[in-house]
């Protein structure tokens, strides 16, 4: 791997792990958001710990940092070095080393990494997320299943070399709401405006 490959995954990984959730709550004043709800760093907790705007704020921000490190590599690095600053970018949003490795769930990001790689794609993912959330309104359903598109548009649209990359990065946000799939199974995981998600 050239040293240029290595900076791109640095430079996404520090980008990813900025916990705009934790630091919006924080600066309004509303206490530690990972001692609310789920004590997810994530737009869908912040929306119960600090409301609709600070929730509207994380998303847009957490999809930001995932765009701008495939954008900002591409532009230092050149081609080929956003799959790194992409992958780089998830893994500081899920394991972001200033909160022990304890981050978010990816959704967000993984949308703002789609943006510049597959524009379509992420067109689809905003459909998907967007489109359950407001009817069945299960945000962790909404995400994983948004997630999941990902790598499907990307084998539909023949984007052969993204979809190993796209598929992992799937399987991380599904694995990342375990929990989630474990409170789907016993009925018990709350709809958006109730506690827990």
């Amino acid at each position: 791997m050239s040293s240029d490959l290595i900076w791109a995954l640095l430079l996404g990984y520090l980008l990813g792990s900025i916990p705009f959730g934790l630091l919006l709550t924080r600066m309004a004043g509303k206490g530690d958001v990972r001692e609310v709800g789920s004590g997810n760093i994530g737009a869908t907790n912040v929306l119960r710990a600090g409301g609709k705007g600070l929730a509207a704020a994380t998303l847009l921000l957490d999809a930001l940092k995932g765009a701008a490190a495939v954008l900002i590599a591409r532009q230092l690095f050149g081609a080929g070095s956003e799959m790194f600053a992409a992958t780089g970018a998830l893994l500081g949003h899920l394991y972001p080393v200033w909160l022990r490795f304890k981050g978010g769930k990816g959704v967000a990001t993984l949308l703002g990494i789609l943006i510049p790689l597959l524009p379509i794609a992420a067109i689809v993912y905003a459909v998907v997320w967007l489109g359950l959330l407001a009817t069945i309104r299960i945000s962790s359903v909404a995400g994983m299943a948004a997630a999941v598109s990902a790598p499907v548009s990307g084998a539909v649209l023949g984007a052969d070399y993204l979809f190993p990359m796209l598929l992992g990065f799937a399987l991380l946000v599904v694995w990342k709401h375990r929990v989630n799939i474990a409170r789907l199974k016993a009925g018990t995981e709350p709809r958006i405006g109730k506690s827990g998600a």
